[in-house]
């Protein structure tokens, strides 16, 4: 089975009520936590690619793995360039074989955003490739984005319409008050859902994509606090707003910081507890294991997308 693309997957999410968790992958060990949770769950899946990811795996590297990964899972997953930047990033990932790229051009003006937009719309939809759209700034730092609180701003409903009519984006995220990284909120998280049902309601049927949606899971803050880390105050979206999130517009909802708590996490406490062991498989083996028992959570318990991968076949 070859990757797929998110347009059917995206249809079906908005139909059913449920989302697509979009999971970050760097490594061969995060791959196959993904998917084998995925494979018991039989959810669809978007593996995702940052520029940073790409640069450290090397990108002929991390497509191999994913299709790999279809081959063991036979799941529908799609490949998506997370936050690309530039027309020259989301052009080279289209020419090597991902089915689905982000252009993020919130950091532009208005007419900047929809330009680069548009291009790299045109030159994807020629090539059967989605395109994802970015409007409105979330705070937070995530490997090569970084906005500080005072210039992040929510989106604005009037602008998203004349947006996706200018672009023909397929997506489109917003901003309604998450955040990148671990460390989101000083007090309790206060999502803007006035403003994605006013956008559903002037766009029906169009799929949302919400960045900035780990949840921050306590367990595994406590074991890196617990076994040498230091990270007072990390606190993520609560689930029960990304479900309700999920059962509106949003279709795609992107997961990456709580697989890397749960990844560090293990390996401290692997090594705090087995301060002579060297061998990589040994720490790397529970550490997979915590990622894979991480996104069986959320695809059950948050997305709501298992038992969904034979409606995107």
């Amino acid at each position: 089975m070859p990757l797929v693309s998110t347009k059917k997957m995206f249809e079906k999410a908005y139909e059913g009520g449920y989302a697509i968790g979009a999971f970050n992958v760097n490594n061969m060990e995060i791959i196959q936590g993904i998917t084998e949770a995925a494979k018991e769950v039989n959810a669809p899946l978007i593996l995702q690619v940052s520029a940073g990811a790409r640069k450290y795996a090397n990108h002929t590297y991390l497509v191999k793995l994913v299709e790999a990964a279809i081959q063991e899972t036979g799941l529908p997953i799609a490949l998506h360039l997370d936050h690309g930047d530039t027309f020259e990033l989301c052009k080279s990932c289209i020419d090597g074989g991902f089915t689905s790229v982000m252009i993020d051009g919130s950091h532009h003006s208005f007419e900047e955003n929809i330009e680069l937009t548009k291009k790299v719309v045109d030159y994807a939809h020629e090539r059967g490739v989605t395109v994802e759209g970015e409007l409105g700034r979330l705070a937070g730092i995530e490997d090569a984005v970084s906005v500080s609180e005072k210039d992040a701003c929510f989106t604005d409903p009037d602008q998203v319409e004349e947006f996706v009519k200018r672009t023909g984006v397929d997506s489109l995220a917003i901003a309604i008050g998450t955040s990148h990284g671990a460390f989101k909120f000083k007090g309790e998280a206060q999502l803007r859902f006035d403003i994605l049902e006013e956008i559903q309601r002037r766009m029906p049927g169009y799929p949302i994509v919400l960045h900035g949606a780990s949840s921050v899971m306590p367990e595994y803050v406590e074991m890196i606090n617990k076994f040498g880390g230091s990270m007072p105050g990390a606190k993520g979206v609560p689930e029960d707003m990304l479900r309700k999130a999920a059962s509106l517009a949003v279709c795609k909802i992107n997961i990456d910081s709580d697989l890397r708590l749960a990844l560090t996490g293990t390996i401290r406490k692997y090594f705090a507890e087995n301060p002579s062991h060297f061998d990589p498989r040994q720490y790397l083996s529970p550490a997979r294991q915590a990622i894979k028992e991480v996104v069986k959570h959320k695809l059950v318990h948050v997305l709501g997308c298992d038992g969904k991968a034979n409606e995107v076949l």
